[in-house]
């Protein structure tokens, strides 16, 4: 259940949304379906984020319904009834009756009666807000409760259109709240806790997912859990992105890449370390480690309102080209080098992205064209990284290092705030750290 301060907040977001949309529309947001993992065991469940965002209600075949154009707007909500046997089986539901008071809704309904309710809702709406294809199962039941619609005004006219929402909301949510904040401080508090535990449990020899289960252990006893799939790549596994197998054994005089993310309240952190396996780094990975480092430090140090959302890629994507060049993996000048991309076999993607709900959360990067501002209350990250892998001429010392820094930023009034500040990055302050000092 809700205390008042989040039906507040909830309130003010779906009033928000409300005003942008048309008199004579209706909005649906369904929640998540429940997702299979195999036979009859599932997924641990996750709400989808815009009804989340709008409802703070976590439980699936819910569905979201806002009517604007009444006052401030109606607020309905399609749950699950009570059902003492399937609780024994399944866990607690809220359950219709008391819906409204926990979760400030105008009204409540069984989701068993949605087919018989909805057709009546929609009838006579200009327009329907929903995004299509996310969730095809709600798809097929609102074009049948459409056709239904239609049907009894004997009527072929379908509404004027459907309207995606996330144009609506994905705005809306790239400036986070007071509210939103706090949870993205608390999310980034707990990520660089797990990053801290991982550090100081690593050893040669270890396998990659002893620190994956460090990472987890530190979010789950502080009850929060992972907002993505943890990346732990030893060596050359740190070269590719998105790696997340996970099952490699850890080798005395390597680096180990570590991209992980607590989730708390429906809110992710995101932090990249990248560290030696036993402690010390080697000179070659330390030149190519305060490379990466000064890149982060620049690319934060562009955070600033006013900038454009590029300028962080910019100013990292200046001290990474001279930094390889500093090192001889790039030849030539350094502008001449930006021009040409010549960094991009070793630093393949953008400094950055939104951060929220989503740990690549929703919004544009550019509007009308050109990069968008940056904002107090935006929240995003800043990550440079350098991935040299084994190609013909890279100097054999740098070979197979991969190597990426990232940090959470939150734009503020007066420039930023990075809330990842718990987890060491300077390097000596990393070897002090897994020495135990």
């Amino acid at each position: 259940m809700l205390n008042k301060t989040e039906i507040n907040e909830y309130r003010r977001r779906r009033r928000v949304l409300m005003r942008t949309l048309d008199e004579n529309a209706i909005a649906l947001i369904p929640a998540a379906p429940v997702a299979v993992r195999s036979r009859d065991t599932e997924f641990p469940y996750r709400p989808d984020s815009n009804f989340w965002y709008l409802s703070g209600f976590e439980e699936p075949e819910s569905l979201l319904v806002l009517i604007p154009g009444r006052k401030a707007g109606e607020y309905l909500m399609f749950c699950r009834d009570r059902d003492p046997e399937k609780e024994t089986w399944h866990g607690r539901r809220l359950g219709v009756d008391r819906a409204p008071e926990a979760l400030g809704a105008d009204d409540a309904f069984p989701i068993d009666d949605v087919d018989e309710i909805l057709p009546g809702l929609l009838e006579g709406r200009q327009h329907v807000y929903h995004t299509l294809g996310k969730n095809q199962s709600f798809d097929a039941q609102l074009l049948g409760w459409l056709k239904k619609s239609r049907m009894a005004r004997k009527s072929t006219d379908d509404p004027d259109a459907f309207i995606s929402l996330d144009y609506h909301l994905h705005d809306m949510r790239v400036i986070k709240s007071r509210a939103e904040q706090k949870h993205l401080k608390a999310a980034a508090k707990l990520s660089a806790k797990g990053h801290v535990a991982a550090m100081q449990v690593c050893q040669p020899g270890m396998m990659e997912w002893e620190l994956e289960a460090a990472l987890i252990h530190t979010y789950r006893r502080e009850g929060g859990q992972h907002a993505f799939l943890p990346i732990v790549g030893g060596g050359e596994n740190g070269c590719i992105l998105h790696y997340c197998e996970n099952n490699a054994k850890l080798n005395d005089g390597e680096l180990v890449l570590i991209d992980s993310g607590a989730e708390i309240s429906g809110y992710a952190g995101d932090i990249s370390r990248t560290f030696p396996v036993n402690g010390i780094f080697s000179a070659a990975q330390r030149d190519l480690y305060e490379i990466v480092l000064e890149a982060n430090l620049a690319g934060i140090e562009a955070c600033q309102p006013g900038n454009h959302w590029n300028d962080p890629h910019d100013a990292a994507v200046r001290v990474l080209t001279r930094g390889l060049k500093e090192v001889g993996i790039l030849k030539g000048n350094v502008n001449t080098l930006i021009k040409k991309e010549a960094y991009r076999p070793f630093y393949m993607h953008k400094t950055g992205h939104w951060l929220g709900l989503d740990v690549h959360d929703v919004g544009d990067y550019k509007i009308d064209g050109g990069w968008r501002l940056l904002e107090p209350g935006m929240c995003l990250t800043i990550e440079p990284g350098l991935y040299i892998g084994a190609a013909r001429g890279i100097p054999k010392a740098y070979k197979n290092i991969g190597i990426r820094v990232e940090d959470d930023v939150l734009m503020t009034a007066k420039g930023h705030e990075v809330t990842t500040s718990d987890v060491p990055k300077a390097p000596d302050e990393i070897e002090a750290l897994m020495a135990g000092h």
